[in-house]
């Protein structure tokens, strides 16, 4: 999860004691992490071991998660008969952290390639090792603003208008995300080429 519980709790002023939402604030949590992976188009948590297929004449992959840590191996498929075939081991580059540059294609355009590799940001919680890159803060942030925004306003989902009796006329915004949750999330959209 792109934050942890106790931080939300303190930007709301709930008491750490106080679990009567504990469930609620943490299913926000996990639904703001799946928003911000998909208005992103990337995975933002780090992975070990994931697969990114591509077709094997390319020499620019841009892999879903970053940034890349590390490129285990690669591999070619030209047939579901024979299935994956360990590939030589290009010269690689790894570009901005999320490129992967290979010096000359692994297959033709009739092929299929993968590689395996190492990538994202460590979550808040876990205390990055050397060569991994911790969540942004302004991620974080966001994520907590997110959560918070969803919470404060629970009541009101769905709600397009609102005009109480001798009270002020409301009309809220059909929008998943916060404005600065979308304008900080845009500084972190996956590269296509």
């Amino acid at each position: 999860m792109l934050t942890q519980l106790s931080t939300v709790k303190a930007r709301l002023a709930i008491a750490e004691a106080d679990t009567q939402f504990d469930a609620l604030l943490t299913s926000f949590i996990q639904a703001a992490s799946t928003i911000f992976d998909a208005a992103t188009g990337r995975r933002l948590a780090r992975g070990e071991d994931l697969i990114h297929e591509f077709t094997a004449h390319l020499t620019e992959i841009c892999v879903g998660c970053y940034p890349v840590e590390s490129v285990s191996l690669f591999e070619v498929k030209s047939n579901d008969l024979i299935g994956w075939v360990l590939a030589d081991p290009p010269d690689y580059l790894v570009r901005h952290d999320c490129v992967i540059s290979l010096p000359h294609p692994l297959g033709t355009v009739n092929q299929q390639a993968r590689v395996i590799y190492t990538g994202g940001y460590v979550l808040p919680g876990s205390t990055p090792a050397p060569g991994q890159t911790p969540l942004p803060a302004d991620l974080e942030h966001a994520a907590v603003e997110q959560v918070a925004g969803w919470f404060l306003h629970r009541d009101k989902t769905g709600l397009v208008r609102n005009w109480p009796s001798g009270g002020v006329y409301q009309q809220f915004i059909q929008t998943p995300l916060l404005p600065a949750v979308e304008a900080i999330l845009k500084r972190y959209e996956r590269w296509t080429l």
